[in-house]
């Protein structure tokens, strides 16, 4: 049977426009506030109920719109931000395409109050095709959308649970509450309030919303700057390379006030850090880029997450440059110095405010998990010429261990050690990272990881979103050994760390969890996801680089690999150690035998 092409219903095409920009809660709310902030609106205030799901109202005190537009308002392509293929080139606003709130109505019960600015009346629709009825409304806008997806319940059978939705879309708040300084946000759910922030037009104000949205410890680590050149105007915070984080989930980059995920711009930003970051970890940062217009398309992406630039190249060398120069410009001096509060001039981007570098505990020395004896080496005497080297010391069995015995230690990072095939190399960090993720993974699996308590509780500032976290998550951290309570809205403390990672840095370890937690969300995830997560904290218990050990200290490390793995990998994939036999030094050497 041959099938007719016939044109859609009008509501199945909102719906189906739906799919793309209507996700869940939070894409709602993106839409309507940046409805909002193209209305030039002040003070955009948000409520919702039951993460959102139930009902979710966005009211702000924008220009209004007029009683004969509501109704256009709610229908497909229509908009007064854009009107010819010259303003779609230049975009300034926030949204252009007159799909959101026709989508949004298409799944939902949405009701749209305005009143235009200098009208002596408000006027209320309900629907696209409902007339529209006086109401009592001051200047602006409020849209209130209850019931999402109860007309399409396949969509509503993927939505999570009411507190993983309320996060998304608290997150999606403060995201644009950075992006736009110069405007109030409040927030509120299920009648408790959550948030406020007040318009900030100075540096300090600017500073005080910053640390409320990410936590005061993002400011007390990050270097502001501000640089412009060849038409590009970048500025904002980043983070020292001591404040980085185990995910990527402080990484807030804005082009023109909208909120964008880049190749390029990470690209960029991973560039300028590689000389002064650790393999695996994520920079911080708070970045708003300002260029014409013209040279950015916005209209490539659906949620116009994405962009793309018409300059690629420039815009990349301009971010890299950039952002090289003011790490490298970040003298320990300058970073331990107070708040000076000067401005620099625009063509240097050198750091503006020098933040105080955390100073970090070092682990402690490597703590052997096995009873072994090394032989005693004889002195020669004095008199007598060098004896060649005897053979391996042979164990009790009378096998020599398969790693052999430790000769030296190479720039701090590697471990040289003889065996019977020949030589043996040793990458001590991740040697050890493995032993101890294969401990804890251990201890994990049987009785739980002992916790140690700190002789003193350690205080770290966060964010109020990580310390609900944190509080949400408390039962899994106190099988991880690690026992946290918070000690107010932005605060958390540290009263126990896991007895297998004594001497561990602390702070830096609660901050990689509190981003762990971040990036998988609920408890369950998170379980899932144990197996990174023990990586993480395997990490922070593992020997660093740089440090020197005793010879006894390498050789109860061979042990220890010997016992923990044979893979020859660390939990990051990494190869732990290599075998250089002698048949392989000889051919190095040209020696035949």
């Amino acid at each position: 049977m041959t099938r007719r092409i016939h044109a859609l219903p009008s509501q199945l095409v909102n719906q189906i426009a739906a799919g793309e920009v209507v996700e869940r809660p939070a894409s709602v709310i993106k839409e309507l506030v940046e409805n909002s902030l193209d209305a030039d609106a002040r003070q955009v205030e948000v409520e919702a109920w039951q993460g959102g799901v139930k009902r979710m109202k966005v009211r702000d005190d924008g220009m209004g719109i007029a009683r004969d537009d509501l109704a256009l308002a709610l229908s497909r392509h229509a908009t007064s931000k854009v009107a010819s293929l010259a303003d779609l080139e230049g975009i300034t606003s926030m949204g252009f395409r007159g799909e959101a709130l026709p989508s949004i109505a298409s799944v939902s019960r949405l009701t749209l109050v305005s009143r235009e600015a200098g009208a002596d009346q408000a006027w209320q629709i309900d629907g696209e095709d409902a007339e529209p009825l006086p109401a009592a409304h001051p200047r602006g806008t409020t849209v209130d959308v209850r019931d999402l997806f109860y007309n399409t319940p396949a969509r509503r059978k993927f939505l999570k649970t009411e507190k993983t939705e309320f996060r998304h879309l608290e997150q999606v708040l403060r995201r644009l509450a950075l992006a736009r300084f110069d405007v109030g946000f409040k927030l509120s759910h299920n009648g408790r309030q959550v948030f406020s922030a007040r318009p900030a037009e100075d540096t300090r104000s600017r500073e005080k919303r910053i640390a409320e949205l990410l936590g005061q410890a993002f400011i007390d680590n990050s270097l502001r700057f501000e640089h412009e050149a060849a038409g590009l105007r970048l500025w904002g915070w980043i983070g020292l390379p001591a404040f980085s984080r185990s995910q990527a989930d402080m990484q807030h980059f804005f082009v023109n006030g909208r909120m964008v995920r880049d190749k390029l711009v990470s690209h960029a930003v991973r560039q300028a850090y590689q000389d002064v970051l650790y393999h695996g970890r994520h920079p911080a940062f708070l970045l708003y880029l300002e260029l014409d217009p013209r040279l950015v398309d916005v209209n490539v992406h659906p949620t116009k997450h994405e962009v793309r630039f018409r300059e690629g190249r420039l815009v990349h060398d301009f971010l890299f440059r950039t952002l090289h120069q003011v790490l490298a410009n970040a003298r320990p001096e300058d970073v331990l110095a107070e708040h000076g509060g000067q401005e620099l001039p625009a063509s240097s981007p050198a750091p503006l405010m020098p933040r105080q570098m955390p100073v970090r505990e070092e682990p402690a020395a490597y703590q052997p998990s096995l009873d072994w004896q090394m032989p005693p080496a004889k002195a020669p005497d004095r008199g007598q010429a060098r004896a060649p080297a005897a053979a391996l010391p042979r164990k009790e069995s009378g096998e020599a261990p398969p790693l052999g015995y430790a000769l030296a230690q190479l720039h701090g990072v590697y471990i040289l050690a003889q065996n019977q095939a020949g030589l043996v190399l040793v990458d001590m960090h991740a040697a050890h990272e493995r032993i101890t993720y294969e401990g804890m993974k251990q201890a994990l699996e049987g009785q739980g990881i002992r916790s140690q308590p700190l002789l003193v509780p350690l205080s770290v500032k966060v964010s109020p979103r990580e310390v609900e976290l944190a509080l949400e998550h408390r039962e899994l951290l106190a099988e991880l050994g690690m026992e946290v309570d918070a000690l107010g809205k932005d605060s958390l403390v540290v009263r126990a760390m896991p007895a297998l990672l004594e001497g561990a840095d602390a702070e830096g370890l609660l901050r990689d969890l509190l981003a762990d937690m971040v990036t998988h969300g609920s408890s369950q995830r998170l379980r899932q996801a144990i197996n990174e997560v023990l990586a993480t904290m395997a990490c922070h218990g593992s020997v660093r680089a740089n440090r020197r050990l005793a010879l006894e200290e390498m050789n109860a490390l061979l042990r220890d690999i010997e016992r923990t793995e044979r893979s020859g990998q660390c939990n990051h994939g990494r190869p732990t150690w290599t075998q250089l036999s002698m048949a392989e030094l000889d051919r190095l050497f040209l020696r035949g035998r």
